[in-house]
């Protein structure tokens, strides 16, 4: 495969590891040789992050020096693809295991070619990047509304595919993503009553639960209203832009046109949302099956049961499945068929979802 240029003059990779000890894991990094034990299992994975991230903030490096680190394994990180290509993104790996984590420079596609790896959202850098990177043809009037939150909500999106289980249910990843896109710079997190309902999971305790059982957050108190929890994941602490920026995406996550569903199941709305999240000015908008299973949660088949029920309901046109490349590609309807859905009495718009 083609690299993309010569070797990287400055080495931007930093990697910790999580060693089995009888009182807790300890946290272990060769590149300062620190080595914190006793770490609790609510500690660990936020200790992991929180890690990473001073290494990346203390190794901060201007845009136009930065290249894809991955050469300098051999490009053993991923399997064989077309070659570098895209801009050069913060990517973090983790190892089957999750005891083993990894933050390198990367670009956009070998990012998306290795497993269980995230773009991190402008968090650990510190510094924005263009959205013009992310979905780079000029966007069409409709989809010029929100693009900045569309970018803001796909890459916390990515990140929440590798810092949560593979097993969270969509529901809760839902639930993350508000929280992490609403969080202060303490990691607090106030959720309105109303915020809840329109979503649907207001009173559900287990989805606390299940985020709580993860690692990420402290159980709320689920006598106070509002809710109120508190964040223990420290790398989505101190994103960039702001808080009121991140607000206005995670109001977009809520509807996310152009795939906006009236009412549906959490796994069916995950769906439309990540892929809304990929959509641009095209008449084809196409991602990797491997993207989508990893940001839902899904299997492949799942996933495929899904996109063919967005179909049913006319909230896409087409979709399919190059298995030669793992590439899916989807048609949004014409304007008239999604006006004509939103047209719809509540009652049918709920019968056929």
């Amino acid at each position: 495969m083609r690299l993309a240029g010569t070797h990287a003059a400055v080495r931007r990779i930093w990697t910790v590891e999580l060693r089995p000890r009888p009182g807790g894991p300890a946290l272990i990094c060769p590149t300062c040789t620190a080595h914190t034990s006793s770490l609790t299992g609510s500690s660990a994975r936020s200790a992991v992050l929180a890690h990473l991230a001073c290494h990346a903030r203390a190794d901060a490096l201007p845009a136009h020096l930065r290249s894809c680190q991955c050469q300098a394994r051999g490009c053993r990180w991923h399997p064989r693809h077309r070659g570098c290509a895209g801009p050069v993104l913060l990517a973090l790996t983790r190892d089957r295991s999750g005891r083993t984590w990894r933050l390198a420079d990367t670009c956009a596609a070998c990012a998306a070619a290795t497993s269980n790896t995230a773009v991190v959202p402008d968090t650990l850098s510190g510094s924005s990047r263009p959205p013009a990177s992310v979905c780079p043809s000029v966007p069409a009037h409709r989809f010029q509304a929100g693009l900045q939150e569309r970018v803001r909500v796909r890459e916390m999106l990515t990140y929440l595919g590798t810092a949560l289980p593979r097993f969270t249910s969509p529901a809760a990843r839902l639930l993350a993503l508000q929280c992490a896109l609403r969080t202060d710079v303490r990691g607090q997190v106030r959720l309105p009553t109303g915020l809840l309902r329109g979503m649907r999971l207001h009173g559900n305790r287990e989805l606390w639960l299940e985020l709580a059982h993860a690692d990420w957050l402290a159980l709320p108190d689920f006598r106070a209203l509002p809710a109120q929890v508190r964040l223990l994941d420290a790398a989505v602490l101190d994103q960039a832009p702001g808080r009121r920026a991140r607000c206005r995406a995670a109001d977009w996550a809520l509807r996310p046109a152009p795939l906006i569903l009236p009412a549906a199941a959490p796994a069916l709305r995950l769906t439309a949302l990540a892929l809304a999240a990929y959509t641009c000015a095209h008449a084809e908008h196409s991602t990797d099956m491997d993207i989508l299973t990893r940001l839902c949660g899904h299997s492949a088949q799942q996933t495929s049961e899904l996109l063919d029920r967005l179909v049913t309901t006319r909230t896409l046109q087409a979709w399919r499945h190059n298995r030669e490349t793992d590439e899916v590609v989807w048609q949004l309807p014409q304007p008239q068929a999604q006006s004509h859905i939103a047209a719809l009495p509540r009652r049918h718009q709920a019968r056929e979802l």
